[in-house]
């Protein structure tokens, strides 16, 4: 299950908005809500929320990777509400692996449905995965006050 967890945030990516009448180019800034979800081989399903700063939009949109798989995209495309993404992700001990994504975007959410084929010793494991996204609002959250450890509340009267 550990190796299946870093390969869901394989199907983690966005696109987002541009000028008003013109089709979005990007994923707009803001607090988003993601679905990422393997279907196969083993299903498993995570939802977070996160917030979208206007300098993280092009590394999101860059697609997955994460601490383990470094993961590149020589076909990448973003154009008239629909993703084209293929390319490749690499472990750092392990052999790189090709990845396909297809799906579809707006400034205020996306739907990818990404396959990949990961090696698993001598054993080629398909994987199939499906991340669904849509932007909460405009404004993140602020984070929450940080509470140093040994200190009460103040008492009120």
């Amino acid at each position: 299950m550990r190796i299946l967890r870093p390969l869901a945030v394989l199907a983690l990516m966005a696109a987002a908005p541009a000028p008003a009448l013109a089709q979005p180019q990007t994923i707009a800034p803001g607090w988003w809500e993601t679905t990422n979800r393997v279907l196969s081989p083993l299903s498993s399903s995570k939802t977070e929320q996160r917030c979208i700063r206007p300098a993280d939009v092009a590394k999101f949109m860059e697609g997955p990777g994460n601490h383990i798989y470094r993961c590149t995209y020589p076909t990448k495309l973003f154009h008239d509400g629909r993703i084209r993404l293929k390319g490749s992700c690499k472990s750092r001990d392990g052999a790189p692996f090709p990845i396909e994504g297809q799906g579809t975007y707006s400034a205020d959410s996306f739907h990818l449905d990404a396959r990949a084929v990961a090696s698993l010793g001598p054993l080629s494991l398909p994987v199939h995965a499906v991340t669904d996204a849509h932007r909460l609002g405009d404004a993140c959250p602020a984070p929450p006050e940080p509470v140093s450890e040994g200190s009460a509340p103040a008492a009120t009267q």
